[in-house]
Order: C-alpha cells, then structure tokens, then sequence
C-alpha cells in the first residue's frame, strides 16, 4: 500500500464542525441506550444496530459510487477497522454487568489520549508536548465532570473486572481512528463507512448467534424499535461517516479529542429531558474540556502516513 503525505491547505472549520455534530449525535445515543438496554439482548441490539444502518446506507452508496468488490486487501483494512469498534462496544455493554455507568464514564475519558497513543503507533501521527499536555488537561475536565467535582466520587472508584472489561474495550477503541487513517486509500469516505457496518453486523451475528432465534421479538415494546433505528441512523452511519471523514482529514487524535465534549452533551441533554441542570461545580470542568480541545486542534497536528486525500 502506498502512503503519500496528507494534503496541505484549506480551512478545516467544516470537519471540526462535521466532528463535533457526530459527538453530539453518539452523546444522545447514551440516553436512548439506556432506555432501550433491557429489552434486548447485547448481542441482538448491537447486531440489529449495524445490520439496519448497512441495509439504509448500501442504496446510497450503490447510487453515488456502486457497489464494488473491495478486494480481499482491502476488505482485512475493514474488517480490522471494524473488530476494533464491535471490541470496544461488546466490552462496553458486557462489562456494565459487574460495573456501574460512573465507572464506565471515568474510564471513557482514557480514549483520546489511547488514540494518540495508537496514532503514533500505525501512522506516525506527531502531537507535540503542548497537545499532549492538553490531552491531559481534556482529560481532568472530562473527569471533573464525570464525578461532577466530587474529589470523595472520584477517590472512591471501585474498580473491578467488569472496569478492567471495559479498559479492554477503550484500549480497541484506541486503534479505531488510526486504523480508518492506516488503512484508507483513497476510496469515497461512503464506500468505506459501509464495508466496516456491514463486517460490524457479521462480527455482531457471530456474538448474537442463537439468542436471534429464542427471543421473543412480539414481547419487545415499539419504543425499543425505534431507538434502535436512532442508533442505527445516527450513531452509526452519520456518525461513523462523520467521524471516518474528519479522522481522514485532521488526523486521529484530533478527532477523538472531541470525546471529550461527550459527559458535557450527556449533562445537556439530561437536561433537556427534564432531568434537571447539572450542579455548578461542574462548570469549571467543562472549562477546562474546551480549552483543551482548542489547544489540540490548534495548527498542524498530523505529520505521519497517510492514504491520500478523500471523497465524500
């Protein structure tokens, strides 16, 4: 595979932007995954969930670009690009069985800074001391929220193996961003959004197996239908569309910086539900968080290998 450098010029305002609607559109998926987690089994949500986005999204991209044969190549960039994702989602939702969702936030907060260590790994991504001192910056912000400035929350993490379950994950979801960077070579950004939801759904039949069959698919209630159709549209294939073209772009630590936004959004929209406002003391974290994202997309940040430039 031939790597050329990434292509210099052009305001990114757009991608942040592109960006930062994708973590709101995965923030908003936290509440709907909540309501919608005990009615389906893990394996039969996150099958459903990939299976529905590839069966919306392959029209579109057989219209814009026609659905082509990859080659086998090809296809393994995909399909590890994709094992890192049904990873980090199956450790997610297996390791909330022994742990609680403060926890599983806490731990969350250690994926950009994963990605950067996975971007220096597999494209060579360079930050610079003052992005990484703002990845640790981002990463006390996220954290005050998280615990929503509770010095006692914080120091009374528990962990345990359903926190060391869902490290694992973290650490897959680590080699998300630089994998989609590693592994694209040019193709429209829709051609490769769908080959890794479609291998995702193949990954999830193989987790969901016989539960597809025994389930009780009367007993599910309608809403539990209809979040799994918002994640499936909106976290997943705009999201992950978004998410693939501005890693393409802006490199993968730069990205992932913006999940960081991500307990401020879940706060935002707990409130628009009727859930109440979050308590002052989370303010100064949300601070921080926004200071440390614009250090880190301040400039040129990516300076290692890359597939060429993309098409939407």
């Amino acid at each position: 595979m031939a790597h050329h450098p990434a292509p210099p010029g052009g305001s990114t305002h757009g991608v942040h932007a592109a960006v930062f609607v994708a973590m709101f559109l995965i923030s908003f998926a936290y509440p709907v995954g909540e309501a919608i987690a005990n009615e389906l089994d893990t394996g039969v949500l996150l099958f459903l969930r990939f299976a529905l986005a590839a069966a919306l999204f392959a029209p579109l991209v057989a219209w814009r670009h026609g659905l082509v044969w990859p080659g086998w190549r090809a296809l393994g960039g995909y399909a590890a690009i994709s094992l890192s994702l049904v990873a980090f989602f199956w450790c997610l939702f297996y390791g909330l069985r022994t742990t609680s969702a403060l926890n599983t936030g806490a731990l969350s907060t250690l994926i950009p800074g994963l990605t950067a260590i996975g971007g220096a790994i597999l494209v060579g991504e360079r930050l610079g001391w003052h992005r990484l001192a703002a990845l640790g910056m981002g990463l006390v912000g996220a954290l005050w929220v998280v615990f929503r400035g509770d010095w006692d929350r914080f120091t009374s993490l528990d962990l345990n193996e359903g926190d060391l379950i869902v490290f694992a994950g973290c650490v897959a979801m680590g080699f998300y961003s630089p994998l989609v960077k590693r592994f694209h070579r040019g193709e429209p950004v829709m051609v490769m959004t769908l080959w890794v939801v479609g291998i995702n759904a193949v990954w999830c039949l193989l987790i969901a197996n016989a539960a597809l069959v025994t389930m009780d698919w009367g007993a599910v209630p309608l809403f539990a239908y209809g979040g799994v159709a918002y994640v499936a549209i909106g976290s997943t294939v705009v999201a992950f569309f978004l998410m693939q073209w501005g890693t393409i772009r802006l490199g993968p630590t730069r990205v992932q910086a913006y999940s960081y936004l991500l307990p401020a959004f879940v706060l935002a929209i707990d409130w628009a539900l009727g859930k109440g406002l979050p308590t002052a003391i989370t303010t100064p974290g949300i601070v921080i968080v926004i200071a440390a994202s614009l250090v880190i997309q301040r400039g040129e940040v990516f300076a290692g290998r890359s597939a060429g430039a993309a098409r939407s």
